[in-house]
């Protein structure tokens, strides 16, 4: 029996059918209408428009796979993470919702930090409080729009909101609580010191199951509009990136995954909350139950290079500028790139730094700035990596996924960069993969998340890294690290 897997994604919701041996049957996306920047750093997005991209999607997958919706066996969700969606008591949108890259939310962390405490912080929900987390998100909104908040009865994130509306429940799971900061990640469950020192009624929050759980099921109203049968269960899913590595085998401590999407992700899977006494990474639920991951992020990783073939590349694609950058030498000979865009979070956690291409000169073409973005995003993941080894975490194989998994050239330069073989695997379907290897444990079709890697994850390539190659890199990394203290000082 086929199972569905959907993703709510940033640019687009995307479906995807997968069998009961986890080949894909089929996949379709719909794109969502543009995030709107209403202020500096501000990104809102409409919920309905989720919804009605996620019917379009699930109707087109389900066509193109040429199965009967009744054959469905569950559906697993999953989605950008750190949102706030706010619903009055009929259920409806009180406002676009606040969305993982909004960064207004400064003043609202300084207050967590100075009315919690950020040690107290780490303590309650294992991370700090930063500007893309979900409850700053809240906060902003009951300081700055008080009638707007007084309305407010339920608050979810962007992949529930979609659950919402195919089943009329009120639900998440355990992964994308976790990058709410009101979740208790040690105990897996809504942390009510933390709800009480914001001030937030835990009753507006949805019930939090483990992501394989079946919580809801197809309602009448939503099988009319997506063509899927009533009654057909919904898993809880996870975030996008617990998701995605569930989708590329990270399940297991040792497996980590580089993933360059809009931002790019380092995810490790453990056995325990891997706290970070800085703050540097994130600490969260897995997708497993009784696993936890620790987490770096780079802000702006594929969002780098998809602005500098928007102001520069003259029309050019991805894979030309991919073909330029391949003409010049490991370290771009001399320039570097700090992918600063979007602020950062590891390990600087800084929302007001901005990016900076330094050491260009006039022999410099095109294709040397290209690969210095290039490296550059793979430099900041190699923060995470650093920071791993600080913390003990084991790294025993590294698996790539999005962009940076598809381009031969950003594998060989990872590679390098990271020191390590990486490895791409036979399906990279991203998150909705991963929904969709979920949705097949709840409904039986494998005993477990671990079963269920296990039998469909597939290695098909290894990339090696070259040893003159590495030598530079290692050299050029430890010059890219002097970028940010020097940025730091001029603003």
């Amino acid at each position: 029996m086929p199972i569905l897997g959907i993703d709510v994604g940033t640019g687009g919701s995307r479906a995807i059918v997968v069998g009961h041996d986890g080949a894909v049957l089929s996949s379709a996306t719909s794109e969502h209408e543009p995030f709107t920047s209403p202020g500096p750093a501000w990104a809102e997005q409409h919920p309905a428009d989720w919804w009605r991209a996620s019917q379009e999607a699930v109707r087109a997958a389900i066509a193109a796979a040429g199965v009967t919706p009744s054959s469905i066996a569950g559906i697993g969700l999953s989605g950008q993470m750190h949102g706030a969606v706010l619903l009055d008591g009929h259920g409806e949108v009180v406002r676009p919702a606040l969305i993982w890259c909004d960064q207004r939310t400064d003043e609202q962390c300084e207050w967590l930090n100075r009315t919690v405490g950020a040690d107290r912080l780490l303590s309650l929900t294992c991370n700090p409080a930063l500007p893309n987390f979900t409850l700053t998100k809240l906060l902003w909104v009951r300081q700055h729009e008080p009638r707007l908040w007084d309305r407010v009865r339920h608050i979810l994130l962007p992949k529930d909101y979609v659950r919402y509306r195919l089943s009329g429940e009120f639900a998440i799971d355990v992964a994308d609580a976790s990058g709410t900061l009101m979740l208790d990640v040690a105990k897996r469950q809504w942390s009510t010191p933390m709800l009480d020192a914001a001030g937030l009624q835990a009753g507006f929050l949805p019930a939090v199951f483990e992501s394989p759980a079946v919580c809801a099921r197809v309602s009448a109203a939503a099988a009319g509009a997506t063509g899927l049968v009533a009654g057909t269960p919904i898993v809880a899913g996870a975030g996008d990136q617990a998701a995605g590595a569930v989708g590329v085998g990270i399940t297991r401590p040792g497996a980590v995954s580089a993933t360059i999407g809009t931002s790019g992700v380092v995810f490790a899977a453990t056995d325990r909350p891997a706290l970070d006494p800085k703050g540097r990474l994130h600490t969260f639920c897995h997708a497993i139950p009784d696993r936890w991951h620790v987490m770096g992020v780079t802000q702006a990783a594929g969002l780098s290079l998809r602005w500098i073939r928007d102001q520069w590349g003259g029309g050019m694609t991805y894979d030309q500028l991919t073909a330029e950058a391949s003409q010049a030498p490991p370290g771009a000979d001399g320039v570097l790139w700090a992918p600063y865009l979007m602020g950062e979070r590891t390990p600087h956690l800084d929302s007001s730094i901005r990016g900076a291409l330094v050491g260009l000169a006039a022999s410099h073409t095109r294709g040397h700035v290209v690969r210095a973005v290039l490296e550059g995003v793979a430099f900041s993941l190699r923060d995470s990596f650093t920071i791993f080894s600080e913390l003990q975490v084991p790294v025993q194989r590294i698996r790539l996924g999005g962009g940076g998994a598809r381009s031969p050239l950003w594998r060989e330069i990872q590679a390098a960069v990271y020191g390590h073989d990486v490895e791409t695997v036979a399906v990279e379907e991203g998150a909705a993969y991963g929904a969709a290897l979920l949705a097949g444990v709840g409904a039986g079709v494998w005993k477990n998340v671990d079963e269920a890697c296990d039998a469909v994850v597939r290695v098909s390539g290894v990339t090696h890294p070259q040893r003159d190659a590495a030598a530079v890199m290692n050299e050029r990394y430890h010059a890219y690290r002097k970028i940010y203290p020097g940025l730091k000082a001029m603003a």
